[in-house]
């Protein structure tokens, strides 16, 4: 017997990964249809969704989901559970993003969102969340498959002994 609405595995993982950040003070971020959830145990929800808003704006690719956006999330709530000062940085950049327009940054217009970044470029907290969102989405092995990139080469050999022309997605010259 099947049914159209949510399986029963997942409604499983999905309630306990809730459970679980709700107890600790955390939040959850959901996909859509609660096709992949990140749990969070140090910031905030507001927080957290503004800063994936952030991570998704800083690299925007529209071939990537918010689920690898959402790993730089946790890794940012990880570092901050692990560090006060990271933690007190993040909380209080958001403030100043949502400070810049009396609302909450993440509602705002695209366009007016990437303004407001280029205003705190130069801050720790932009800098602390770029550097971020660099290392975790393009150091994520699954987003090298995105991207057609194989990995690293050293583990392989280098590209000497591997072929380094064997990349597909250049244009032909």
């Amino acid at each position: 017997m099947q049914s159209d609405g949510l399986p029963r595995r997942d409604f499983l993982r999905t309630s306990g990964i809730t459970v679980t950040a709700l107890a600790t003070g955390g939040s959850v971020i959901f996909g859509h249809n609660h096709a992949w959830a990140v749990a969070t145990t140090t910031l905030d929800p507001h927080t957290t969704q503004t800063l994936l808003v952030m991570t998704h704006d800083l690299f925007p690719h529209q071939r990537l989901g918010e689920q690898y956006y959402a790993v730089v999330v946790d890794m940012l709530d990880k570092q901050a559970a692990s560090d006060p000062a990271t933690k007190q940085l993040l909380i209080e950049g958001v403030t100043m993003l949502d400070s810049a327009h009396g609302k909450s940054w993440a509602d705002l217009p695209d366009g007016t969102r990437v303004t407001v970044l280029r205003g705190v470029e130069k801050t720790a907290f932009f800098t602390t969340v770029r550097t971020k969102t660099i290392t975790g989405l393009y150091g994520n092995p699954a987003v090298y498959k995105m991207f057609g990139y194989g990995g690293p080469s050293a583990p392989l050999g280098g590209y000497i002994n591997r072929g380094f022309d064997d990349i597909d997605w250049l244009p032909k010259t």
